[in-house]
């Protein structure tokens, strides 16, 4: 299976005052804060996932074209579109950022000892790197818009052996966003990660 790019098809509809009036009611937006051991297969991360609930309210392309000029205005670009790998895995080398913009799915975080979370379109989840990630079901139309800070690609760690303690050396050594995908400089991982 490989993710697919997607043409932007359209342009954003919004005055001014929508938007300003959109980034004012976010930058209030508090997230869930989740934290998950490592499991000895999946080494997830000293630093909280976070997960933003009903962040945004476009749908659809709208709603893919919004997240992904948002979290390119924040940093976080070499997007895509598509859905969750039905398998456990991670990547060592950057964060990432999930929005969801269409349909439902039911996440399992954090790998088999870790937590199932149902996510919706409107949901925003910032993933730290090592953190595990798996689609366990969703909907026809689920779909999600990735990112990564500082336009990094990611790997694909699925917790086999041999990838560590490579993979942990890499997440030990990442640089931390200058800015949270969702909420910017001010608030989110900014201020979350840094406790």
């Amino acid at each position: 299976m490989e993710r697919r790019k997607f043409i932007k098809t359209g342009t954003l509809a919004f005055g001014g005052l929508l938007i300003h009036q959109h980034l004012s009611a976010m930058t209030n937006a508090e997230p869930q804060i989740l934290y998950f051991k490592d499991d000895g297969s999946i080494p997830n991360s000293r630093f909280p996932l976070l997960l933003y609930k009903n962040a945004f309210s476009q749908r659809g392309n709208t709603g893919g074209d919004w997240l992904e000029e948002h979290f390119a205005a924040n940093g976080w670009a070499n997007t895509w579109r598509w859905g969750v790998y039905p398998f456990h895995h991670y990547h060592s080398n950057t964060h990432e950022v999930l929005g969801c913009f269409s349909g439902n799915a039911l996440l399992h975080l954090g790998g088999e000892k870790g937590k199932k979370l149902n996510i919706e379109a409107g949901d925003i989840i910032v993933i730290p790197a090592g953190v595990g990630h798996k689609c366990l079901s969703h909907s026809s139309d689920f779909t999600v818009l990735g990112a990564y800070p500082y336009n990094l690609s990611p790997d694909l760690m699925k917790g086999e052996k041999g990838e560590r303690p490579a993979a942990d050396n890499r997440i030990a050594h990442l640089q931390l966003p200058d800015k949270d995908p969702f909420t910017g400089e001010s608030s989110g991982l900014t201020k979350i990660w840094k406790k």
